[in-house]
């Protein structure tokens, strides 16, 4: 039987995706007879424009990008299957910090994510829950990463906020101190799902029930495995991150409890999400649960997952 080809767009290549990736390159989609083509987005071509222009027929995203289309009046995106429960980003301090407070920002400079905006939002999210006032804060948001890091390096600012291996890489040569996971900071929040028009939903139906199966089969094997096995799998993704560094990258994020261990999506965590949206600014009014988010599909999926 040929395989059904699957358009995926991802927001940037990172171990945080590890999910995605160990489905991908531990053959759980094609178990499913789908052949996943993944690419990376870009400045000239986002995951929202891949889809809105049917150059993909799915995209890895955050559901504020949604909010976003909808407070600007523009087409539903439809989240269907969870992929990561938590907040990927880690602060580094240019300075040792051994009792690390969040008061310590305030006349600070700190380099942003530049990526997306979700991170930034977040991090306004646990100011405001510490007391700190964010106006107090100077913030660099428009760096790329080899920008942010030479501007680090530079001693340009007092704090860097990254993902791996950046991370890694900064605290390994002694230019940065990791004082705080945003992830353990800002709490259990829906980061990122598998997003699609809904009319894709409609129409690829049985073929996006196969999709989320096989990925709830990657989570379910991640869920118990190793950091190294798991580092061992996601490997043909990351060819220039040696192998320690991709282990001590995802030990960080089991830690953490970073990634799903089923893909439903709950309203919880959507109401969690739409309060450091309105929080922050971001939206201006609240958007219902079922605007944004299928659940049948990812309970399908998990039925059928139970029954096989």
């Amino acid at each position: 039987m040929t395989p059904v080809r699957l358009r995926v767009f991802e927001p940037f290549r990172s171990i945080f995706y590890a999910p995605n990736l160990v489905a991908i390159h531990g053959g759980y989609f094609a178990a499913e007879g789908l052949e996943v083509a993944l690419t990376t987005a870009s400045k000239a071509l986002g995951t929202v424009d891949a889809l809105r222009d049917g150059t993909a027929d799915l995209a890895l995203s955050g559901l504020m990008r949604s909010f976003d289309l909808l407070e600007r009046g523009g087409p539903r995106l439809v989240h269907f299957a969870a992929v990561n429960d938590r907040n990927g980003f880690f602060l580094l301090s240019r300075e040792p910090r051994e009792h690390f407070a969040w008061s310590d920002l305030v006349g600070r400079t700190v380099i942003s994510f530049s990526g997306a905006p979700t991170p930034w939002l977040c991090m306004q999210a646990v100011l405001r829950r510490h007391g700190v006032d964010a106006a107090r804060v100077t913030f660099v948001r428009d760096l790329g990463t080899s920008e942010a890091i030479a501007a680090f390096r530079a001693r340009k600012a007092d704090f860097l906020e990254h993902g791996p291996p950046v991370v890694d890489d900064l605290v390994a040569d002694g230019t940065g101190y990791l004082v705080a996971s945003m992830g353990e900071a800002t709490g259990p929040v829906p980061f990122t799902s598998f997003m699609a028009p809904p009319e894709t939903l409609a129409r690829e139906r049985a073929i996006l029930v196969r999709f989320v199966r096989g990925f709830y089969r990657a989570q379910r094997w991640m869920a118990a495995a190793s950091a190294a096995e798991i580092a061992a799998v996601i490997a043909p993704a990351f060819p220039e991150i040696v192998a320690e560094v991709r282990v001590r990258a995802v030990e960080r994020y089991l830690r953490q409890g970073t990634w799903n261990r089923d893909p439903a999506l709950t309203r919880a965590g959507y109401e969690a999400l739409q309060e450091i949206l309105l929080g922050g600014g971001f939206i201006t009014r609240r958007y219902p649960f079922d605007a944004l988010v299928d659940t049948a599909i990812a309970a399908e999926a998990l039925a059928a997952s139970q029954l096989s």
